[in-house]
């Protein structure tokens, strides 16, 4: 059982920055290939970026490459998602999940195992 903890989420102006963070306790953090996905009102649940176990792989979007960056510090057992240059359309709750199994990249909800509760982030025009 991995339990995942969202937090930094907010509410900024277009063109501003967050960093969200996603601290892990339980399993051994660094066994999982972790992602970052969201969710605006109204629609789906859409994958933002992931990051294999190691930390040395990531993939993105392609509506946030460029804008976002994916890290991990294993040592700390937190994950983050750097999000730059943010646009209104970035609008949405913030999901940190988990992957315990082999697959590389991991883009589809199904092929994570655990999820946190979500942070919301707002981009204002």
């Amino acid at each position: 059982q991995v339990h995942l903890v969202e937090s930094g989420g907010g509410l900024v102006q277009a063109g501003g920055s967050l960093r969200l963070s996603c601290a892990a306790s339980g399993r051994t953090f660094s066994s999982y290939s972790m992602g970052w996905f969201r969710q605006a009102p109204g629609k789906e649940r859409e994958f933002v970026a992931t990051i294999s176990w190691g930390g040395t792989s990531t993939y993105y979007a392609d509506s946030v490459k460029g804008r976002f960056t994916i890290s991990r510090d294993n040592a700390e057992n937190t994950m983050y998602l750097q999000m730059n240059s943010l646009k209104p359309e970035d609008t949405a709750g913030y999901y940190c999940a988990a992957a315990g199994t082999a697959g590389w990249p991991r883009t589809r909800e199904y092929q994570y195992d655990y999820w946190g509760q979500g942070t919301q982030v707002t981009v204002s025009s």
